[in-house]
């Protein structure tokens, strides 16, 4: 019966050990987060007040599987069209910051295309402002230190990615929040021709950049996102790992990987978990962080997120440390802030063995 006893105690022991349990109440950093992808049904029918929980369900929400990216892409009209005005702008950021906090995010950043939210009349600096002005609202009322990226999108002309570079380097300077630019939308269906420019110019004006790539493509479309573009980030990347000379690459220019697990089974990359390469992208020693893209559309939070890795990966607190930290190491906020925020990150997960510190190169 005394062994019986032991062994239940043992096999506790390591369950316990082996699911990160604590996790949900731990800080987090997030990354690759659309604004326009994240309305709660709370804000939704606040919005429209007409819009039923089965509604919202429906048309908001993406099924577990997606044709494709561009079919994943189009859930968030209904979105975009609750966010035309200032008070809509406003709300629709202020519950992601809500949201935000249940999830223990600490630092986020926050990213959407302004030109499509000029429906209604408003213009696209005006957006830009509004938004801004939200996010310092959020900052002040939860303590979440967050910032703005402001996106360009694949189908747009050259003109219209200037324009939004532009915005991004006029509310980049001074106590604004924008902190980076980034292209967005469906990467298999239009070329990067347009955009170059754009990303010229934001290198040109010190303006951070990331980049959607390695998504609905495969690691071509990595390889001349990193070659015309030259982000210091990529938003997905996961198909980097068709090609080892890629990884090779990413790993000696400290290139970092926003990873999104289920938006990724959800456009149909991968047919199951176990197939992502996330597992395999971390233990190869890649920069990577763990993000949740369109909280809506995927209907997830980062808690989890968190879990499913846990379960199927077995990944513990300390590779979900490692990961934040990755996160804040590469995140386009000050060396004051990412020092704070790396000693709360530390005291939270305790005594977990710390990963080598990147040296990224900005």
């Amino acid at each position: 019966m005394r062994s019986i006893i032991i062994f239940i105690l043992l096999s506790l022991a390591c369950a316990i050990n082996a699911q990160p349990l604590a996790i949900p109440n731990l800080p987090k950093i997030e990354l690759h987060l659309h604004i326009d992808c994240s309305l709660s049904y709370a804000v939704v029918h606040r919005l429209d007040p007409t819009i039923t929980p089965e509604i919202y369900d429906q048309q908001f929400i993406a099924p577990a599987r997606c044709t494709n990216l561009a079919d994943y892409i189009r859930r968030a009209d209904r979105e975009i069209d609750l966010m035309q005005t200032p008070q809509q702008l406003r709300l629709a950021t202020l519950d992601l910051f809500t949201q935000l906090r249940r999830d223990h995010v600490i630092y986020a950043e926050m990213r959407f295309a302004p030109l499509q939210h000029c429906k209604k009349g408003l213009s696209p600096k005006q957006v830009v402002a509004i938004v801004d002005s939200a996010v310092a609202e959020g900052i002040q009322k939860t303590g979440i230190q967050a910032g703005l990226i402001l996106c360009t999108l694949r189908h747009y002309s050259e003109e219209q990615s200037i324009e939004t570079v532009k915005l991004a380097e006029e509310f980049h300077r001074g106590n604004r929040h924008v902190v980076g630019f980034d292209i967005a939308a469906d990467e298999a269906g239009y070329p990067i021709t347009h955009h170059i420019a754009a990303f010229q110019y934001a290198h040109d004006h010190g303006i951070p950049c990331t980049a959607h790539a390695g998504e609905a493509k495969g690691a071509e479309s990595v390889r001349e996102t990193l070659a015309n573009f030259h982000p210091s980030r990529i938003g997905h990347g996961v198909r980097s790992a068709e090609d080892s000379s890629l990884l090779q690459y990413l790993r000696q220019h400290h290139i970092h990987l926003e990873v999104c697990p289920t938006s990724n089974l959800q456009t149909n990359i991968y047919p199951t978990l176990a197939d992502h390469p996330v597992d395999r992208l971390y233990h190869q020693g890649l920069s990577v962080s763990i993000n949740t893209d369109g909280r809506t559309i995927s209907n997830t939070t980062l808690d989890r997120e968190y879990a499913q890795l846990a379960t199927q990966f077995h990944w513990t607190k300390k590779d979900f440390l490692t990961c934040n930290l990755e996160a804040l190491d590469h995140a386009f906020t000050s060396d004051a802030i990412k020092a704070r925020l790396r000693a709360v990150l530390i005291q939270a997960y305790g005594n977990e063995r710390l990963p080598k510190k990147s040296s990224t190169s900005r």
